[in-house]
């Protein structure tokens, strides 16, 4: 339904929608050798491009090695040692994708050890996807950096240079607005919200992360501090702790800030919570309603 280029990778493709797939992409990333010669010639036969997704070997990330494809005994990726030559027929491009919300010191430090690894194998290359993670539209990335990176593959290989569209496209983008249900104590004041971390936001548990909160401090920063929890079963389905400059009552709304990403993609129904609305705010200050969840949405995932 877009325009332009349509690439696609999996880390194994089922046969069924390998065939589906063959009537809209146009770049086909393998990630493993067998997969590739089980797939590639038939991609090549329809026309497509063909590359293999490598890995580096060379871990930038710290604390969340849930998103580093580089971690030990990673699954993403060929390593050299499984790399052989009698791969590169089948072969039109490379790709490593191994950052996350990372400046471009991090890519150019990767894309060093990259090429230590497969460089020999880079002339025989049409393109080369440096994949997603880069931040490039945060105050503080660095731009020259990383035209000076795409510049030297460009330049030394005669390549054309990817880079996949991440988050920093919607970076800072879209909110949710929340209600405060009730208001408990133990040991804190506790907010129990309509927004569920486990429902609607589940990056916040599984990075995890702490998402902003507008006119909100860390806690003990202001001074009323509450944790900001959900409403479903799960004991951790806990937002974060936060201050705000008045007092928090049942009807509040928290409006959680950069939620444009993966608040709609990663949503589930966990404990019958129902899925945040889809609404449109304009410039003027109208909105509009998009699209509402309910029941039925629900019902006719199961049945």
């Amino acid at each position: 339904e877009f325009p332009g280029e349509v690439h696609v990778f999996s880390p194994a493709y089922r046969e069924e929608e390998f065939a589906e797939l063959l009537s809209y992409a146009d770049h086909f990333v393998f990630n493993s050798p067998r997969q590739l010669k089980k797939f590639g010639e038939r991609a090549r036969a329809a026309g497509k491009q063909v590359g293999l997704r490598v890995n580096p070997e060379y871990s930038t990330q710290e604390g969340h090695a849930i998103y580093d494809p580089c971690a030990p005994g990673s699954r993403l990726g060929t390593t050299l040692a499984n790399f052989h030559e009698s791969l590169l027929p089948l072969l039109d491009g490379l790709h490593f994708h191994t950052l996350c919300e990372q400046n471009s010191d991090d890519l150019e430090t990767t894309a060093h050890a990259f090429e230590e690894k497969f460089g020999q194998y880079l002339p025989q290359m049409q393109w080369l996807n440096l994949g997603g993670g880069h931040h490039i539209t945060r105050a503080d990335y660095d731009i020259p950096r990383l035209v000076r990176v795409v510049k030297h593959f460009r330049e030394k290989y005669g390549l054309e240079v990817y880079l996949e569209p991440g988050e920093a496209v919607v970076l800072n983008a879209g909110f949710l607005v929340s209600t405060v249900l009730e208001i408990v104590h133990n040991g804190m004041d506790i907010a129990i919200l309509d927004t569920s971390a486990a429902c609607h936001m589940p990056d916040v548990l599984e990075m995890p992360y702490r998402p902003p909160v507008r006119d909100s401090g860390k806690a003990g920063e202001k001074p009323y501090t509450y944790r900001l929890t959900g409403p479903t079963c799960l004991a951790g389905d806990v937002i974060g702790d936060y201050s705000f400059d008045h007092p928090l009552a049942e009807g509040s709304q928290i409006v959680l800030e950069d939620m444009a990403l993966y608040t709609m993609v990663k949503t589930n129904t966990f404990n019958g919570m129902p899925l945040p609305a889809i609404v449109l705010r304009h410039e003027d200050g109208t909105v509009d309603v998009v699209k509402e969840f309910g029941y039925e949405d629900f019902k006719s995932r199961l049945s």
